[in-house]
């Protein structure tokens, strides 16, 4: 156990929050799955949302991609407009761990790459966001992980210690940015595995 650390620190998309474009997609390309891969790999990619997180207004990246790629204005407006419907729900069994840390006494903190637009849903709809002492929001900062100003913007706001921390994130260059700054990071893969490695840390009983 590292018995100096008690602090847990969440990612939340991939996480706590089943989020994926293709939930709203599936729905607007039927059938053709090939056809909405190459849609969210060559027109809305990951780097242009992430210019979202980042701080980017949804309408100037909107504006931006539909002139690139008239053909698909519809599609790309959606992506705004029907942003609500790109969130699956909760992963049950990680909010169920993160109530087991809440219980234990354990100090939580969350730090997502996430728009300043559309965070505001997704914190109204799920009740379990009130149990955090403190939430950074990449797109409220203007930048992302894992840019290590926004780990220490965290660590700084709610005078959290590194030593005593833990990071979650399903994104291995996110984790390793936290080890950097000298944050125990578990590298995410599913909700058991989740909680072995918290047992195995002393965060919760077996």
């Amino acid at each position: 156990m590292h018995s100096k650390r008690n602090v847990v620190i969440f990612d939340f998309g991939g996480v706590l929050v089943d989020w994926n474009p293709r939930h709203l997609y599936r729905k607007l390309f039927g059938d053709d799955e090939e056809g909405m891969e190459r849609f969210l790999t060559e027109v809305t990619t990951n780097e242009w949302n992430l210019q979202q997180d980042k701080g980017r207004p949804w309408s100037e990246a909107v504006a931006l991609l539909t002139k690139e790629h008239p053909q698909h204005a519809g599609l790309i407006a959606a992506y705004h407009e029907r942003w609500p419907e790109t969130l699956k729900g909760p992963i049950d069994d990680s909010v169920t761990i993160l109530h087991d840390l809440k219980k234990a006494g354990h100090p939580l903190y969350g730090l997502t790459n996430w728009s300043h637009e559309t965070f505001p849903f997704a914190r109204e709809r799920y009740a379990f966001f009130d149990w955090f002492d403190g939430i950074v929001v990449s797109g409220e900062e203007g930048m992302i992980k894992p840019d290590p100003k926004l780990y220490e913007t965290l660590l700084e706001r709610y005078d959290i210690d590194p030593k005593r921390a833990i990071f979650i994130d399903d994104n291995k260059h996110n984790v390793e940015a936290a080890e950097a700054l000298g944050i125990h990071g578990i590298h995410f893969h599913s909700p058991a595995q989740l909680r072995s490695e918290l047992i195995a840390l002393g965060f919760l009983p077996e």
